[in-house]
């Protein structure tokens, strides 16, 4: 008796219906709804060969999202990161260097007055523009 063993356990995936899996089935149903509902919709307009180029166009992206991974992700995951990465997180990342062994030994009062050290674009400007003996604001 032999027993197969994925290499990579998280690989797994429990088949449920006809060899899929569940989200695999869901989408597949889908895409075969969309299709139909298509076919019976525009049969009479169109024609059967346009309608039916139509359900395949219409079904395609649905069927797709059902066995897409990429990266380990999801399509649903990696339309969520896109989304993100491309929207929601701010293009210009600004960093500064922070010295913690400068930090553990200088007292705080010393570190820029107490003051949170701030790192924005444009401070190292302002901080080299201001002359000695002028006036801060």
């Amino acid at each position: 008796m032999e027993v197969k063993v994925n290499r990579e356990i998280r690989d797994y995936t429990e088949a449920m219906f006809f060899g899929l899996s569940l989200r695999q089935f869901i989408f597949s149903a889908l895409a075969c709804g969309v299709a139909v509902g298509i076919y019976l919709g525009l049969k009479p307009l169109l024609g059967v060969e346009t309608t039916s180029w139509l359900c395949i166009v219409a079904a395609f992206p649905f069927a797709v999202l059902g066995f897409l991974k990429y990266n380990g992700m999801t399509a649903e995951k990696f339309i969520w990161a896109w989304i993100k990465s491309t929207l929601l997180i701010p293009k210009v990342l600004t960093f500064g260097n922070t010295n913690y062994y400068y930090e553990m030994l200088v007292p705080e009062s010393k570190q820029n007055n107490g003051k949170p050290q701030c790192h924005r674009k444009g401070a190292r400007q302002k901080k080299h523009s201001r002359r000695k003996g002028a006036k801060k604001r």
